[in-house]
């Protein structure tokens, strides 16, 4: 009866002590992962990458148009197991930038910038959900509107 009592003491112990050391729970919160950045002047093709949720963030900034030639940017998002295109990201006459948001269904992609006389950069970042333990400080960086210029 005695060891019966030990037994039964020590297992609430041990249940109360593996209890107190579990971790907090954890919330998720969406962040943005960079995926690539590209600049040039005329066409370029980048080379693929493999997207997690198919939603992206690209920044972009297109500069030096001479005024008697505007220049022209277009950044169309593609599937690198077809090779078509799915979404025109920029349509930009002229010198400019902003930032745009596209959402497509998760697979490889690739971009594909055609450019005449102008000068261009751009970022692409992937929105992720994440675990972030209860208590850790929140993620700065907004989910954003649909289009942003400036």
């Amino acid at each position: 009866m005695l060891l019966r009592a030990i037994a039964l003491v020590s297992l609430a112990v041990a249940a109360i002590a593996c209890r107190a050391a579990s971790p907090p729970p954890a919330r998720e919160e969406a962040v943005w992962l960079k995926m690539g950045s590209w600049s040039g002047h005329g066409d370029k093709q980048t080379d693929s990458f493999d997207g997690e949720t198919g939603a992206f963030r690209i920044t972009w900034n297109a500069v030096g148009a001479p005024p008697q030639a505007p220049g022209t940017l277009r950044i169309t998002l593609h599937s690198a197991v077809s090779g078509r295109p799915l979404s025109v990201a920029v349509d930009q006459q002229g010198a400019g930038g902003g930032t745009t948001y596209v959402n497509e269904d998760p697979r490889t992609f690739f971009f594909v910038v055609e450019s005449k006389n102008l000068d261009w950069s751009f970022s692409a970042d992937e929105q992720v959900t994440v675990a972030v333990p209860e208590g850790a400080q929140p993620h700065p960086g907004p989910a954003g509107p649909a289009t942003e210029k400036h």
